[in-house]
């Protein structure tokens, strides 16, 4: 097995520059062999980060040198493998630790939490603070070179922590009485305000894709419309599904017809970040999304086109949230 070596020398001043190095490596995944030698497994992302690096170091007055090398005396392969698990299991059982706090404070919390306003704010905090753990996870995810089980048991665990954030905010308020049975709305016509943007285009995808798909969209100028047996409302004033406690309406959808799957779930995130403007989840993926949509808008004025053209986004972003996934 081949391995990359980065070799360096990095001066006394600025007095910065070697804790930003060593910041460097770690994020790319190196582990030390000795002082100032460190290595990765030899793969075309590794070598990148590595470049980058020694660009790094050479343009702050260092030296640096990268290496391919066959290990042949001290170390085997077995054994440096070892220490890079060693590495990535450690920020495992650290984001898994922060996860277990959190679950233990909302219980706590639960059982003495009064007021909605109260509750309200707490849930964006915990928001923010479970943005920042699934960062972290797909941050160490991504140095994981070896896929080790740790990772199915942090996502597992990090899944747990959002969904009890899901249940505990499913709302307050009160809406029409709807059966979320995907039979009980075929057929009918759902209405929504027109001039679509986020939230709206992606509920008619994910209507369409999952709930109904020879779905019918009538598009109102009103901010409301009058219920009627075959008719559903949606993101609108006294919807069947709309906006519920902090949740969007592609959200409240998902939620309320069960669709549990996990790469829906992250389309969710980025969905929730961009109609209520937050950074709540703050996925890579959002300001490209955001970037698309707004595209689609300022080019498309017909609702139904920006429907298809959001479907054909929708449908390449839960292709690769797919593929990324891990049973």
């Amino acid at each position: 097995m081949n391995w990359l070596l980065m070799i360096h020398q990095i001066p006394a001043k600025p007095g910065y520059l070697r804790a930003k190095i060593l910041r460097r490596l770690q994020r790319a995944g190196a582990v030390a062999l000795k002082q100032s030698v460190y290595i990765l497994p030899d793969r075309e992302t590794c070598r990148e980060d590595l470049l980058w690096i020694e660009k790094e170091i050479v343009s702050g007055g260092g030296e640096a040198i990268m290496v391919r090398a066959e290990l042949l005396t001290g170390l085997d392969d077995e054994q440096v493998a070892d220490l890079l698990r060693s590495a990535r299991r450690s920020d495992y059982e650290k984001i898994q630790a922060e996860i277990k706090t959190l679950l233990t404070s909302m219980r706590h919390e639960e059982e003495e939490m009064t007021a909605a306003e109260e509750d309200f704010e707490r849930q964006r905090e915990l928001l923010k603070q479970i943005a920042k753990l699934r960062k972290s996870l797909e941050e160490t995810a991504a140095i994981d070179f070896f896929s080790l089980p740790e990772r199915t048991a942090t996502e597992a665990l990090l899944h747990n922590l959002e969904t009890a954030l899901r249940n505990s905010s499913a709302g307050a308020s009160e809406r029409p009485v709807v059966s979320d049975d995907p039979a009980a709305v075929a057929g009918k016509t759902w209405v929504t305000r027109r001039d679509l943007y986020v939230d709206r285009m992606a509920s008619a995808w994910l209507i369409r894709r999952y709930i109904d798909p020879a779905a019918r969209f009538h598009f109102t100028a009103a901010d409301r419309a009058e219920a009627a047996p075959d008719r559903v409302r949606f993101d609108m004033a006294e919807a069947e599904y709309t906006h519920e406690g902090n949740q969007c309406t592609f959200e409240v959808l998902v939620r309320r017809f069960g669709l549990d799957e996990p790469a829906l779930r992250k389309i969710a995130e980025v969905i929730h970040d961009i109609d209520l403007k937050e950074t709540a989840f703050g996925r890579l993926e959002t300001a490209g999304i955001k970037a698309l949509f707004d595209g689609i808008v300022a080019g498309e004025t017909d609702d139904l086109a920006r429907i298809d053209r959001a479907g054909t986004v929708l449908d390449g972003l839960l292709a690769y949230y797919q593929a990324h996934s891990r049973p």
